[in-house]
């Protein structure tokens, strides 16, 4: 049963969020007024560092304890457009903590001043910072969790990347699945109609299925393990379950669907998140854990 907290969630997205994402005016509006990003919280300053990275930045957080090797990496949600917000750092210390490892947090070049292209640039910049380190785990939610897929599948088969976290991601920035049809109508934030503008300028004029723009259509057999996380009142949904039939049998590849919760569920502070931020690192640490 799903509880009171995500019933109340839903609701206050519905009240809140909605409206930005309600038609394609609207899309264009959230494109050219993004929200700003959340400044890191006080309480996590002292064990923090930041350094600049070819058009964006990379704040490394240290654990509170070191328990073992291997680090992670976060690329956070937000349309291609918004910044880092609150509850990505929450998530974020939560991660460092529970798992003993440094969390990167790449803050890759955001819309409308940037597009995909830039998006490749910063993450060729930051997989050249971060392989003398040995492999990573990439976690990624929404737009995030798009760019996460897109460098694990360009680095497939190398060793680079460990594992891979999935949250909500956007797989296929067309979002042309007909199955999306009846999810959209229970979503309480997200609509086709306003995400569309967003995806076509991130695109930059490449079509929205090449699968350099969209992960869904790009090489999904030499995929690290990697843990799919999705509420079923998300318009998401349709293309993490076409991703799982995509894939190939022998894949190490799990979808968790969580009934009732909306977009980015494993964030909220509700108990269906609880869940899934313990499944996340239970996912993390096997992909960590020594041969």
């Amino acid at each position: 049963m799903t509880s009171w907290q995500t019933l109340a969630v839903r609701a206050y997205l519905r009240a809140t969020r909605k409206k930005r994402y309600r038609t394609v005016e609207a899309g264009r509006r959230s494109l050219a007024v993004a929200l700003p990003a959340a400044p890191l919280p006080d309480a996590l300053r002292s064990r923090a560092t930041t350094v600049p990275l070819a058009g964006g930045e990379l704040v490394t957080l240290r654990p509170a304890a070191a328990g073992g090797p291997g680090t992670l990496v976060y690329l956070h949600g937000g349309a291609f457009v918004n910044g880092i917000q609150p509850q990505h750092w929450t998530f974020v210390a939560h991660l460092a903590d529970a798992t003993g490892r440094e969390v990167h947090v790449a803050r890759y070049p955001l819309a409308p001043a940037h597009v995909v292209s830039d998006a490749r640039t910063f993450l060729a910049a930051l997989h050249e910072r971060l392989v003398p380190d040995g492999p990573v785990h990439l976690l990624g939610d929404s737009a995030g969790g798009t760019l996460a897929l897109l460098h694990a599948q360009r680095h497939a088969g190398d060793g680079t990347v460990a594992g891979l976290t999935l949250i909500a991601p956007w797989l296929d920035l067309s979002l042309g699945n007909p199955a999306i049809d009846a999810v959209e109508r229970r979503d309480p934030w997200l609509t086709r109609a306003g995400m569309r503008p967003i995806a076509e300028h991130w695109a930059a004029g490449a079509d929205l299925t090449d699968p350099a723009v969209s992960p869904l259509y790009g090489e999904l057999s030499r995929l690290p393990p990697t843990a799919v996380f999705v509420g079923s009142h998300d318009i998401c949904r349709p293309d993490c379950e076409r991703l799982v039939a995509l894939a190939p049998p022998t894949a190490d590849l799990a979808l968790h669907v969580e009934p009732g919760s909306p977009h980015d569920y494993p964030l909220l502070p509700t108990p269906e998140g609880r869940r899934a931020r313990d499944a996340v690192v239970a996912h993390v640490l096997r992909t960590l854990r020594p041969a």
